[in-house]
This record gives structure tokens, C-alpha cells and sequence, in this order.
């Protein structure tokens, strides 16, 4: 499945280049993540997320890898992950260009792969669900960034870490 957006953020390309490229931030947006541990500082990470499909609920455990970063214009990564009932795959990318008045066009697209029993009874609601939660990871990114990356009253556990 091949997904795709566009998104203006009011703040310079440097600020918003930080904030989608530190796995610590940008999981504070991320819909359903459980818990994140950086394995590899600005290679790798691994996270675990729960979604919803409908009536199925999977819990991902996800590795995630950087594979082209080309601060402050451009990112690409792939994320693997498994649950009980299969598995999804996922390669992304971002472009970040300067926009009017000192803000941030981001352009993103992502190609993402499911296998197994997931695969078929996900299959229709797919589209949607996936539209929502980019949907509303977006939104909650460019609140944060716009906001000066401030931490919400949300609270996650982070692996290895102390509560934010």
C-alpha cells in the first residue's frame, strides 16, 4: 500500500528536521506506541505499538533503521514488524523544503506491506485507518514542533528510561 502527504509546519527546516529525526521526540506523536528503546544513536531503534484494525488489535515489535539522512532536506527509513498474527513492513521518506515566511513544507510517502493472517483481515480497512493515524501523527508533529517541542501532559514509558 502506497501512502503519501504533504503538511506545512510553521518553524525553520533545521527545528523540524530535529525534532522527526530524534526517535524520543517524534514517538511522543506516534499513535499506539507502547515503549521505544534507541539501540543504535541515529541508525536504529526499536519500538513496540499496538493498532487497531477494526476489531483485530496487534502489538508490534518493530526495528526500525535509518537508511539515508541528508540533514537538514531529506530522510528515508525501513521499519520491520512483528506481532502474533503477522507482520508489516514499511519504508518511508521525508523531504523538508523552506516554505513562505520561514516555515517547513514536509512531504512524506510511505510504501507499507503486510503478511499473514493480518494481511487478510486488515486488508479493507487498511486505507482508512492508516489515513487517520498519519492523520493525527502529523497534527500532534507539527502542534509539538510549533509549540517549541514541548512535552503534553501525556506520559509513556520508555525503555531504559525515566518517565516524561
Amino acid at each position: 500500500m502506497h501512502l503519501e502527504g504533504k503538511t506545512a509546519i510553521a518553524a525553520p527546516r533545521e527545528k523540524v528536521w530535529a525534532f522527526l529525526t530524534d526517535p524520543n521526540s517524534v514517538s511522543r506523536c506516534a499513535p499506539g506506541l507502547e515503549s521505544i528503546e534507541v539501540v543504535v544513536p541515529g541508525e536504529k531503534f526499536r519500538v513496540l505499538a499496538a493498532v487497531g484494525f477494526g476489531a483485530v488489535k496487534a502489538r508490534f515489535a518493530t526495528d526500525v533503521e535509518w537508511l539515508d539522512l541528508e540533514k537538514p532536506n531529506r530522510a528515508r527509513m525501513k521499519a520491520h514488524g512483528t506481532a502474533p498474527i503477522g507482520a508489516a513492513d514499511a519504508t518511508t521518506e521525508m523531504t523538508l523544503a523552506d516554505g513562505p515566511d520561514g516555515s517547513t513544507e514536509l512531504t512524506w510517502t510511505a510504501e507499507v506491506t503486510l503478511a499473514g493472517q493480518i494481511a487478510s483481515l486488515a486488508a479493507r480497512l487498511l486505507g482508512g485507518i492508516s489515513t487517520k493515524l498519519m492523520g493525527a501523527f502529523f497534527a500532534c508533529v507539527r502542534k509539538k514542533v510549533e509549540a517549541g517541542g514541548k512535552k503534553s501532559g501525556r506520559r509513556r514509558k520508555r525503555r531504559g528510561e525515566n518517565k516524561v
